[in-house]
């Protein structure tokens, strides 16, 4: 066990999480599939944010390979946990799913009262949609409404949200630039079965792995599952991990991570450029560790849930960007010398296209 400065969490996490690329002990590969097993799960309420995180931790940097991801079936995207898009390996949907999602279930139950809707609608709307899927979801929302279910003002997203967390429907592929919502049974033919301790366990495992240092805070926050499934996780997990304390919180790990940091510190202490709703910034209970406090609202203006893309020197957020008609423009926390700006720029001409 050993003690650090606050200042290397970040830096720590970016090795984790796979934004530095660590040679060949742990270079980045081409494959999709492995790239978001490795991370356990990515949240992709965003399409074109998570194409690009996803892509940033390739060796090919390329948005293309994983939207073939997709097609081929080796990454789909469903709700998993905290009632929140996310990008999983298909194999791993059918046991991810019991473990997160009873909770948002119920507060969907209580929900879908408001909405004038019944069990028995949902149980209709599953079956129009096993019977129209493959299909976009303007095309599954044309069906519903041909019905009768009427799938506007959060309806329709309401019967998709719970069909998706009980395991009928996910989206898969991609038909010009839309996701497509198939049938899991037959998408995913073969889901891994695990024990539900054993699939605690590989979740943690997963989790720490690829997002250490983290608390287990961290890991409560990022599935909400309940405090006893994530300890039954973390005792399962924590022979494979190593820890850190730092102002008293213990935090674990790959035990990989501080050698390959050692070794590929350059790198990681440069500028990354980071769209919204990046692992690094959403993968948290807290952001204290990588982002001053006072500072959060310049990532989520007024608390909308919105997250902006960041830029990220020495592990810390240090601004965020944008490109409005094609022009980056960034809006830094405080001034960039001249040296950070033009990293800034050379980061941006290798954002993944």
């Amino acid at each position: 066990m050993s003690t650090r400065q606050v200042s290397e969490i970040g830096l720590l996490r970016l090795v984790a999480l796979r934004l530095v690329d660590v040679g060949p002990a742990g270079a980045r590969t081409d494959d999709v599939g492995e790239v978001v097993r490795h991370l356990g799960a990515a949240q992709a309420q965003v399409l074109p944010d998570v194409l690009t995180s996803l892509a940033l931790r390739t060796a090919g940097r390329s948005r293309d390979a994983v939207v073939a991801a997709f097609d081929a079936g080796e990454i789909v995207r469903s709700w998993p946990m905290r009632g929140t898009l996310h990008v999983v390996p298909a194999e791993d949907l059918g046991w991810m799913l019991p473990l997160g999602t009873p909770r948002p279930r119920v507060q969907a139950a209580r929900r879908r009262g408001e909405l004038g809707l019944t069990d028995a609608d949902v149980e209709g709307a599953g079956e129009l949609a096993l019977a129209a899927v493959p299909a976009t979801r303007e095309g599954l929302f044309a069906v519903w409404e041909q019905a009768g279910l009427r799938p506007v003002q959060g309806r329709g997203y309401h019967l998709l949200g719970e069909l998706a967390s009980t395991g009928v429907l996910c989206f898969g592929p991609m038909r010009d630039g839309e996701p497509v919502i198939v049938d899991v049974a037959r998408w995913i033919p073969e889901p891994r079965r695990l024990e539900r301790d054993e699939a605690l366990g590989e979740w943690a495992r997963r989790y720490f792995r690829s997002h250490g240092p983290a608390t287990r805070a961290d890991f409560l926050r990022w599935t909400n599952i309940p405090a006893a499934d994530v300890d039954t996780g973390l005792a399962l997990a924590r022979p494979e991990l190593a820890t850190m304390v730092v102002d008293g919180t213990e935090y674990l790990m790959d035990p990989a991570v501080p050698d390959l940091l050692a070794a590929h510190r350059r790198q990681a202490l440069g500028v990354h450029l980071l769209p919204g709703f990046d692992e690094f910034v959403l993968g948290y209970s807290r952001r204290d560790d990588v982002l001053e406090p006072a500072q959060f609202d310049r990532i989520v203006p007024g608390g909308n849930g919105v997250f902006r893309p960041t830029v990220v020197h020495r592990g810390r957020i240090v601004g965020t960007w944008a490109v409005p008609r094609r022009r980056l423009e960034v809006a830094p926390f405080d001034t960039l010398d001249a040296r950070t700006e033009a990293a800034v720029a050379r980061a941006h001409a290798r954002l993944p296209g």
